[in-house]
């Protein structure tokens, strides 16, 4: 990954972020291969540095990575001091798996000294570079977890079952104390069912028998660990009235599948929320290629209290856009740039720099006259990740 070792050059202290088993070991003793490295995942060793900081910090000078941070947030301090003693780059790359945690200790005591950045599972590009001929619909089902191609005889459902067993069984009775695992295992296929919609909290916790205020705190779990990602709304408004709540999405479509119960690739395009299930899969690989930026921008959805909605909005200047509608249908007509066509009322005509309807079309085409306004795929030559990578 270009641009950890780009931090890596430019800070004292990165700071490696994401899921259980999305390859941030993997990616940095492959990244910093003479450093030294120790995982905090290991008792003993997470007991002494939390007991015995400098002690632990003595016997693991710089370079080091040190591995699921989390487990010991009393080093922060410490390393604070060690870092201001000798501000040169390249110094210590630390991983993480509950963000929340970890970015609490980093803004208190690593603030301007370290490169926070996020790695989400495999991309799709990743994986065919892997696997050359891969169906894109085998690659959603089957999911980003690294594991899952590097042995690609392992059992998807088993591995993703246990996956999901540990994580309930480490994760969320470490943080939040959960004393029934069957609500939030209830609560994990309730949030599946909403993936692309918006998200209510008094809903979901109803449909689960939980107050409002835990599915909350459950959802903000999810999300510290990497699991799922909130889209907000555009917030500007002029004459319309818009829509606050968040849209909810999970990290991996595979995971999502597994959750919602589809058990082969086939069983996707003849189920009522394969539309959902797309545009969770297409957001989702927009904003893996964003994260890989300098500088991603942030991402937007924006809808109306009258319901014109645009599933994704990049901004890429004030109030100008690239407009992204999700479609699960191969051929588009320009009826699916509805939306986007109120998005232009709303903001003026050149609010829209660029439209796209991301279909299943194994090939880009214009629709009608707009030269701005395209029906492309998500990947391959003319697709919206590619196109995406040559604008930021």
């Amino acid at each position: 990954m270009p641009l950890v070792r780009a931090a890596f050059r430019q800070f004292p202290v990165v700071v490696l972020t994401g899921a259980r088993q999305v390859g941030k070991t993997t990616l940095a003793r492959a990244l910093l291969p003479r450093a030294r490295y120790v995982s905090l995942d290991h008792p003993a060793e997470a007991s002494q540095a939390r007991l015995a900081p400098d002690e632990f910090l003595t016997r693991w000078p710089a370079p080091a990575i040190l591995d699921e941070i989390q487990y010991a947030p009393e080093l922060f301090r410490h390393l604070k001091t060690i870092v201001d003693q000798d501000r040169r780059p390249g110094r210590y790359l630390l991983t993480g798996s509950q963000t929340f945690a970890l970015m609490d200790e980093v803004s208190d005591s690593l603030a301007g000294r370290a490169a926070v950045l996020s790695l989400p599972p495999l991309s799709i590009a990743e994986a065919v570079a892997v696997t050359p001929r891969l169906d894109i619909d085998t690659f959603l089902w089957r999911g980003g977890y690294p594991e899952l191609w590097d042995r690609p005889a392992l059992d998807r459902d088993l591995w993703l079952g246990s996956y999901i067993g540990t994580y309930l069984e480490r994760d969320v009775r470490q943080v939040l104390n959960v004393g029934d695992l069957r609500d939030f295992d209830r609560f994990l296929r309730a949030a599946a069912l909403r993936a692309g919609q918006l998200l209510s909290y008094a809903d979901l916790a109803r449909d689960v028998g939980l107050a409002p205020n835990t599915a909350k705190r459950w959802i903000s779990v999810l999300e510290a660990g990497g699991q799922v990602f909130l889209l907000e709304p555009y917030h500007r408004q002029r004459r319309k009235r818009l829509i606050k709540a968040p849209k909810l999405y999970f990290t991996d479509t595979g995971l999502l599948c597994f959750l919602l119960g589809f058990r082969q690739p086939a069983d996707l395009r003849s189920h009522a929320l394969w539309g959902a299930v797309w545009e969770n899969f297409v957001i989702t690989e927009i904003r893996k290629r964003l994260l890989a930026t300098t500088r991603p921008p942030v991402l937007w959805y924006w809808r109306t209290a009258h319901g014109d909605e645009v599933d994704l909005l990049i901004e890429t200047g004030p109030e100008r856009f690239l407009a992204i509608e999700c479609k699960s249908s191969e051929r588009i007509d320009t009826g699916a740039l509805k939306h986007i066509s109120r998005l232009a009322e709303e903001y003026g005509p050149r609010s829209v720099a660029r439209a796209r309807i991301v279909c299943r079309t194994p090939t880009a085409y214009p629709l009608g006259r707009e030269k701005t306004a395209r029906a492309v795929p998500l990947v391959g030559e003319g697709g919206m990740i590619e196109e995406i990578g040559g604008m930021f």
